[in-house]
């Protein structure tokens, strides 16, 4: 079985990522299966920048196909942000919540409630062969919190086409529809050709 190395810590994304490859005979390892593994300074301007600064720090490591996504929303009431800064917007903020409530007044305040999720995945064969897969779900910023499941920005979230927030899913659904699972079923289907 080809051994494929998933450069991250983040527990939710790993057990996203695992269920989304059960079905293939590549074997998925993280940065949890390693000693602790320092990561590179995130600072590309654009999701798919830093997704190839850990995909190809991760090749460098440990001398294996690697890849990693960078992943976060945006949210038209802000100009589009948080963006690739989502991760960091949650830790600055002093609790999830306020960070929730922020962006909450601020839809009210400016009554737009577009949003979207986007994941850029990289995938590093070698070190000049990087292949890239996106994914984008769009909906609107819920009035409340809502849901106790998912991560991130999840409670927060609906998709077009829903009436439940990313949070108030079984990680089943979340799985069949999010900006995650669309860039990984890409990555899915271009690895099954190099087997």
């Amino acid at each position: 079985m080809k051994e494929i190395i998933f450069f991250s810590n983040n527990k939710n994304k790993c057990l996203e990522i695992s269920k989304l490859f059960k079905d293939i005979p590549i074997k998925i390892l993280s940065l949890n299966n390693f000693d602790k593994i320092k990561s590179p300074n995130e600072n590309g301007l654009t999701f798919k920048e830093n997704a190839k600064i850990k995909s190809s720090f991760g090749l460098q490591t440990f001398k294996k196909t690697c890849f990693a996504d960078d992943s976060g929303i945006c949210v038209e009431a802000m100009n589009n942000n948080p963006g690739i800064k989502s991760k960091k917007f949650l830790e600055t903020n002093n609790s999830t919540l306020d960070a929730f409530n922020l962006i909450l007044s601020l839809v009210d305040k400016t009554k737009k409630n577009k949003a979207f999720f986007q994941t850029s995945i990289c995938l590093s064969l070698n070190v000049k062969e990087h292949v890239f897969f996106n994914g984008i779900v769009r909906g609107i910023i819920t009035k409340n919190i809502k849901g106790s499941g998912g991560f991130g920005y999840d409670p927060i979230f609906i998709p077009h086409g829903y009436k439940k927030t990313f949070a108030e899913m079984t990680v089943e659904e979340k799985n069949s529809i999010s900006h995650r699972s669309i860039a990984i079923k890409k990555l899915k289907k271009y690895l099954l050709t190099l087997i």
